[in-house]
Formats: structure tokens, C-alpha cells, sequence
């Protein structure tokens, strides 16, 4: 074995005499130790510059050894040999800590490939035509956890003020925004598949979970699943975004075509894709996508691309890259053998036709850069079409934010968000005043774009906008982020692989997370702005029009069907988990709620509220009779006392949709 340093000008050499020699080694930068899997079944322990003798023999293996690794973060040493025992050193004391024999099929010639992934604590060991995982279990923290298993995505639900976040044990849990308590839980949503995201639909009655088993389910607030939509036709497939509009439902993730769901014609429980009028311009697996009414469509990809569609047609248009921009053909125009022609891997560059900036620079070695992970419309600028500047925003590979102009195909502005972490996510306000985006470490920053790219410049801008907040709420990887506003006050909501979900402010409160003991109050723990008492009581009135014109509102596209479908059982169908505490605190929140209301009771008649009411709890009451006792929580089995009407003047009621 040789070594040699290469920052000198003349490489010297080191050799290292080994009694019947070695199958492999391996090197430590920071101990500045090799270690040597020896023929002799020992494992020595070299310093690069004394070749005498080894600075320390582990001692323990009964066959030769082939394969060593060190696990640098903690100083140990993984050794495997012949005879397929996996032993665990200490290398500061030299002492062997744990031992394995795995299960492989004995055999004297054999091949055999040894990675251990340090990032996520596993360790790949392969024997022939088999391959082992060995998964490490993660050290016991005192942190508080919101759920059992690592978290994928979280939710706000802006009408019930809750939280909503999955798990990749398929399970949902609900929590109260004012004070971090849960509501209720649904277990086994998609039996032991992962939820890898979810949405919610317009009008906000119904609840979408997506998961690996390739399924998308539509879920009321109670738990029940109205209808499976096959996305993976039966195969599984790793969904990453649900995209609920007025008349389709849009999934990707896994393919370079847009699957679709129209929820006119649901009128099944299993309910099967339908082809997306555009065809595949996509030349890598689509990740993420974001709509700007009235009907432009953003969809990204793996290898950075963003395409834009007319969502109304379903013909793309443009193609937009950080290196280069193309003009795309309408579907009609594009030959049936160049759609085929367009594979995953995508090593062709762009032809010079197509490029019209900076093509020659585009490598495939960087496309892991440029992954698009989000993607988000700046809604809130209304004028960009006119005065210009960015109303798109993209995120993902090496950490850097973009911002496009989609009128004028033109990238704005780039910046590094995050240095050396990999890729990364982000999330904004409605009022598209700050960007929050987290990164693989745990770590969330906050940026203030309200007057970021508010113009067009011919050069693009690298500086990146002001930075309000940097700060680490997590120990893990930050999987999802979601900001709101309850009370006036800028909020994020974020969930990560370390089974925690967490709420904290703009401002710099401190980090909540759901799940602690001790409750919080809203109003107390993070700042709100002050609001005039003048204009209190038209306010109120404003909102009460808003929120009941919203809730009678029958273009939801997820509106249950006519006919029932209740006497369908699903082999998934998940568990509940309601305390009869929880349901009281419920119940009290909603009183509250309702007395704060109270001043705009003058606007119905008693008439009128009497009937509206009595219609919705005839209605709730009749869905819940159809429900089978066996699965019914126990709040359930009695909803005749749960929808039994208050007197009048201790809390008027204002009506409310039956799924909620």
C-alpha cells in the first residue's frame, strides 16, 4: 500500500509493508488514520507518516477481512469479513462495541461491496445477487416529538384555525393553532404506506393524502375516504405534490407527464386518470408545479427545467432555465417520434434552434443543481404583466432561490439561500412579503421580497434581499413549510424528518412545537398588529359576509356524489383516535368563536338561521347514521347530542358546512 500528499510540488511516496496483505483500507482526514482490512484477520490502524508498525491492531475476526469504513461523525470503524460478520469498533479505545452476523447464504467465492451512508445512517452490504440494508437507530433526544415517525408535509386550515401534518407511518394528526393542542388523529390512512404530501381542496371541506402506494385518497374531516384515485395504475410511485384546481386535480413526482383528475366525473370510488391534453414536453420527472389564475400552469423538473402551460388548453409554450431559454411547439406541431425520443436520463443538449441563451453552457452534471423542488406564483403582484419584474418564484438544487418573469420569459434575480446543504424548500405569504425557505440541515431563514424584483433589469441580480431571521427549529432535514396569518401575524409552520412540527413568527418569537406539554395562547406568544376599535365592528361584519358566502358556495370540485358510497369498505380504511377531552376543548373553542360573532347575528333572521341550521345537522346526522358502528370514534355514536341546537341567546350559531 502506498500513500503520497498532493499539495506538495514533488509527491512523495510512503509504503506500508503488510504481513499476506490486504483486500481493502480506508482513510480518516480528520483523525489522519488508514485502516487496513487485513488477510490476517486483523484490522491495523496506520498514522500516514510512521511505517514501522501500526499505531493500533483491532483484534476479533475469525476470517480474513474485506471491507472497512470509518464513521467519521462518531470515530468508529466498520470491518466485514469473509466468514459475513459486521463488527463495530471504537477506534479510541480499540475495543469492538457491537458484532453482527448477517444473514447470507455460506459460500467460499463470493463478491462483495461494502457502503456505509453516513448522512442517513445506513449501511449497504451486498453478497452476490443479494443485498442487505442495516438501518441505525437514531440516538434518544429529549426533544418533544409531534408524531412517531419522520414528517412529510404540513397543512393550515384557515376556517378551523388547525394544523394538519402526515407522517411516513400514514398517519394525520390535527392541532390547534392557538394553543398546540391536538385535535384527533386518522392511523393507517394508506395501510403501512408513506404520506409523502397532501392538499386541500378550494372550499377547504376536503383533506387529499398522496402516498408511495400510488394512490391520491379524498378525505372528509371525520375520517372518512369518499373516493381513491389510482395514480400509479396500481404500482408504486413517489407523489410529491397534489395540485387541487376549480376543474382538474394535477399529481406529479414520479414521471415526465402530468397525471389528471377531473372531479366532475367522480362518480365511483376508484376513480382512474385521465390523459393530459399536453403530451410529455418534460424531459426528466416533474417534481413540483404551481398555478396563476387565470390559466397559466408551472411545472418543474429534475434536471431544472420549468415549463409553462396554458392550463386551459393543456398546450405548453415556454421552457425556462437558469442557462438557457426555449420556444415550444403546440402538441399538434410536434412529431409523435420526438416525444419517444425524450428519456429520463436527458444527456442531449439543447439544439441551437431551441436556445437562445447561454445553451452551450448547460452540462448534465449539473442537472442535480438546478432540481426544481417548489415552485410558487407571486399572486399578490397584480401589475407584473405591465410594470414588469419577477411574479414567479423556483427553489431547490445547491440552495439557490430564482425569481422569473413569466411575461417576458426572462430570468430576474439568483441568489445562494443556503450554502453546501444540498437542495432546499420554501414557502411565502399571501401577501408575498417574505420567503421562507429550510434546508437539509434543519435550518429556516427568512427573507423579506415584498420590494425584492419589483422591476425588470437587462442584468441579472445576484444580491440576494434582505434578511429578517436565520435560526435552526429543527435537528433534521425540513420537509415541508407552510406560512399563515391567524390574527394578522405572519406565521411558520414547518415539520421535519425529526418527527417534530413547529410554529414560530416573522419577528423572532420563540419555537413552539405541537406536541409540548404545556399549551400556549396565540395572542400572547406571538405579536400582532393593532387594529382600530372604530373599525372592529364593520371588520367583523366584512368577514362574517366573506366567510358565508364562502361556505355556501357549491363549486367545490370535491363535493360528495349524489348516490352514497358509504357501503364501500376499504381494506385501508384508517383507525381514529378522539379524547373525549379534546372533543369539549373543541366544542369550547367554537363557542368562543361564535360569541366573537355574535354582533353579526343582526343580518340573518331567526327564521332563517332555524332552517339553515336544522338543514346542515339533518344532513351531518343522516352521513354519520350510514357510517358502521365498528368504526365509528366515540363522538360519533351519538350525533343527535353533539347537533343539538344551543339557546339562542347564550350562542347564536352560525351555520356551518357538514364535513366540518
Amino acid at each position: 500500500m502506498a500513500w503520497r500528499e498532493k499539495p506538495k510540488k514533488h509527491l512523495q511516496m510512503t509504503s506500508f509493508n503488510i504481513a499476506q496483505g490486504i483486500h481493502a483500507f480506508d482513510y480518516h482526514s480528520r483523525l489522519n488514520l488508514i485502516a487496513t482490512a487485513g488477510i490476517n484477520n486483523k484490522v491495523c490502524l496506520w498514522n500516514p507518516y510512521v511505517v514501522s508498525k501500526p499505531v493500533g491492531v483491532l483484534w476479533g475476526h475469525s476470517a480474513s477481512v474485506i471491507a472497512v469504513q470509518f464513521f467519521a461523525a462518531r470515530k468508529q470503524l466498520f470491518s466485514f469479513s469473509k466468514d459475513k460478520v459486521l463488527r463495530l469498533w471504537d477506534i479510541q479505545h480499540q475495543l469492538s462495541i457491537q458484532r453482527i452476523a448477517c444473514s447470507f447464504p455460506q459460500s467460499q467465492d463470493f463478491r462483495c461491496l461494502f457502503h456505509f451512508d453516513e448522512a442517513h445512517g445506513r449501511l449497504f452490504i451486498s453478497c452476490n445477487h443479494q443485498l442487505a440494508l442495516l438501518a441505525m437507530e437514531r440516538e434518544a433526544s429529549t426533544r418533544v416529538k409531534s408524531h412517531k415517525s419522520a414528517v412529510t408535509c404540513v397543512l393550515y386550515h384557515s376556517v378551523l384555525r388547525q394544523v394538519i401534518s402526515s407522517d411516513v407511518g400514514s398517519t394525520v394528526c390535527f392541532w390547534m393553532i392557538d394553543t398546540g393542542q391536538k385535535i384527533k388523529q386518522f392511523t393507517g390512512c394508506h395501510g403501512n404506506a408513506e404520506i409523502s404530501t397532501m392538499a386541500l381542496d378550494a372550499n377547504e371541506t376536503r383533506l387529499l393524502t398522496g402516498s408511495t402506494d400510488g394512490t391520491v385518497k379524498v378525505w372528509d374531516f371525520n375520517g372518512y375516504c369518499h373516493h381513491t384515485l389510482n395514480v400509479g395504475k396500481e404500482g408504486v410511485v413517489d407523489i410529491s405534490q397534489i395540485l387541487v384546481l376549480k376543474k382538474t386535480i394535477l399529481v406529479t413526482g414520479w414521471d415526465r407527464a402530468i397525471t389528471v383528475f377531473r372531479p366532475q366525473n367522480f362518480n365511483q370510488f376508484f376513480i382512474h386518470p385521465e390523459e393530459w391534453e399536453g403530451g410529455i414536453q418534460h424531459r426528466d420527472d416533474i417534481i413540483c408545479a404551481a398555478f396563476l389564475p387565470p390559466q397559466t400552469l408551472a411545472t418543474g423538473s429534475y434536471d431544472g427545467e420549468i415549463v409553462l402551460w396554458n392550463n386551459s388548453t393543456g398546450n405548453a409554450h415556454y421552457v425556462l432555465h437558469p442557462d438557457y431559454q426555449r420556444l415550444l411547439q403546440s402538441k399538434s406541431d410536434i412529431e409523435p417520434q420526438k416525444l419517444l425520443s425524450a428519456g429520463r436520463s436527458c444527456s442531449s443538449r439543447p439544439t441551437a434552434e431551441q436556445a437562445t441563451l447561454g445553451a452551450s453552457s448547460y452540462e448534465t452534471g449539473t442537472e442535480c443543481d438546478n432540481a426544481v423542488m417548489r415552485l410558487c406564483f407571486l399572486e399578490a403582484r397584480k401589475n407584473t404583466a405591465a410594470t414588469g419584474g419577477a411574479n414567479l418564484v423556483s427553489c431547490g438544487g445547491s440552495g439557490y432561490v430564482r425569481l422569473w418573469d413569466t411575461f417576458k420569459k426572462q430570468l430576474l434575480a439568483e441568489f445562494l439561500a443556503h450554502s453546501g446543504v444540498g437542495s432546499i424548500i420554501m414557502a411565502t405569504d399571501k401577501l408575498n412579503q417574505y420567503l421562507a425557505t429550510g434546508d437539509l440541515n434543519g435550518c429556516l431563514k427568512i427573507w423579506n421580497i415584498e420590494e425584492y424584483c419589483l422591476n425588470s433589469s437587462k442584468s441579472r441580480i445576484t444580491q440576494a434581499p434582505t434578511l429578517i431571521r436565520s435560526f435552526q427549529p429543527h435537528e433534521d432535514q425540513i420537509s415541508s413549510l407552510e406560512m399563515c396569518s391567524p390574527g394578522g401575524s405572519s406565521l411558520i409552520i414547518s415539520c421535519s424528518v425529526d418527527c417534530s412540527v413547529c410554529v414560530t413568527d416573522v419577528c423572532g418569537a420563540p419555537v413552539y412545537i405541537f406536541g409540548q406539554a404545556k399549551h400556549w395562547q396565540l395572542e400572547s406568544c406571538f405579536s400582532f398588529p393593532k387594529k382600530d376599535n372604530n373599525l372592529m365592528e364593520s371588520e367583523i361584519q366584512e368577514e362574517s359576509i366573506r366567510e358565508t358566502a364562502s361556505l355556501s358556495n357549491e363549486e367545490s370540485c370535491l363535493d360528495p356524489t349524489e348516490h352514497s358510497l358509504l357501503d364501500k369498505k376499504d381494506k385501508d380504511e384508517p383507525t381514529y383516535n378522539v379524547g373525549s377531552s379534546e372533543v369539549i376543548n373543541l366544542a369550547i373553542k367554537y363557542k368562543e368563536r361564535n360569541i366573537y360573532k355574535k354582533k353579526t347575528h343582526n343580518l340573518y333572521s331567526s327564521e332563517i338561521l332555524q332552517k339553515s341550521s336544522s338543514v346542515f345537522r339533518s344532513l351531518s346526522i343522516g352521513v354519520l347514521k350510514e357510517l358502521p358502528e365498528v368504526n365509528k370514534p366515540a363522538f360519533l355514536l351519538d350525533p343527535e347530542k353533539y347537533f343539538r341546537e344551543e339557546p339562542e341567546e347564550a350562542c347564536p350559531q352560525t351555520p356551518e358546512p357538514p364535513s366540518l
